[in-house]
């Protein structure tokens, strides 16, 4: 049973209950995040839900979509603007439950896949278990809006580590996607997990590091926060210009939300 994909159901599951508890004026209040509305949250994760079944169905089912879907992209469309094209006609709670059985097939296919398997994506193909990890990222990321809309500080698990991996990987990657030259080795990362436990990745070093909250960490890779609105605490030249432009996610480059805007 792969770990990551039951990780991901967990958090898929965790959202859905509370969305549930959402009152019907609330799916079309706009977010902080491009104004996004609830009802947009839902709809973009479970569209690309039903794109990553298509991904484990093999390649020429998924890349009829993805060539589909880069047209779209190329005409000028937004993620937003596909999805509501596609899926506008469900009310909320058709869209909660049509979306709950996607991600139940799609953790269900996910967790009985070999991990070694490669699937197709809008980039390079990936491995099964990043495959998993990305899904869970996003949906952890998008929640967060709903969280912010609502005002209600949400509760945090060790289940984000797959979060804190993505984004000490990504550190190059951020770069690079940027067309910037890496400025160095990656700093030490030391981050206490929801649980307490300490999770460290890279050299210790006393000139270059982030330390502080894993779940903060996380806030800044993914973009739902900016790092002014943060404590972890930054040293050093690489590490601060990391955590000002970090970007965990596929896609061109994206600025991190201006200081003062998300969570506030």
């Amino acid at each position: 049973m792969l770990q990551e994909a039951e990780d991901f159901r967990a958090e898929a599951d965790k959202l859905h209950g509370f969305l549930e508890t959402l009152a019907p004026e609330d799916w079309e209040q706009s977010t902080q995040f491009m104004g996004w509305t609830p009802w947009d949250v839902v709809a973009h994760l479970h569209f690309f839900d039903l794109v990553s079944n298509l991904s484990l169905a093999g390649p020429e089912a998924f890349n009829a979509r993805r060539d589909q879907l880069i047209g779209h992209f190329g005409s000028g469309k937004t993620n937003r603007e596909i999805a509501r094209e596609e899926l506008g006609a469900l009310a909320p709670d058709e869209l909660l439950a049509t979306w709950k059985s996607t991600y139940e097939e799609l953790t269900d296919a996910l967790a009985a896949s070999d991990p070694k398997r490669r699937l197709p994506w809008f980039g390079p193909d990936m491995g099964v278990r990043m495959f998993t990890t990305a899904r869970y990222m996003e949906t952890w990321a998008h929640s967060q809006e709903v969280y912010d809309l609502k005002g209600v500080e949400r509760e945090y698990d060790d289940r984000i580590r797959n979060i804190v991996a993505i984004g000490v990987k990504t550190f190059g990657w951020t770069f690079v996607n940027r067309r910037e030259e890496v400025p160095g080795p990656p700093p030490f990362v030391q981050l206490e997990a929801p649980s307490g436990e300490s999770w460290e990745y890279g050299e210790p070093s006393e000139d270059e590091y982030v330390k502080g909250s894993a779940a903060e960490f996380c806030h800044v890779v993914t973009q739902g926060r900016n790092i002014a609105d943060v404590s972890l605490e930054v040293k050093g030249p690489v590490a601060t210009r990391w955590m000002s432009i970090a970007q965990c996610f596929a896609g061109g480059p994206v600025d991190p939300p201006a200081p003062g805007t998300r969570g506030q």
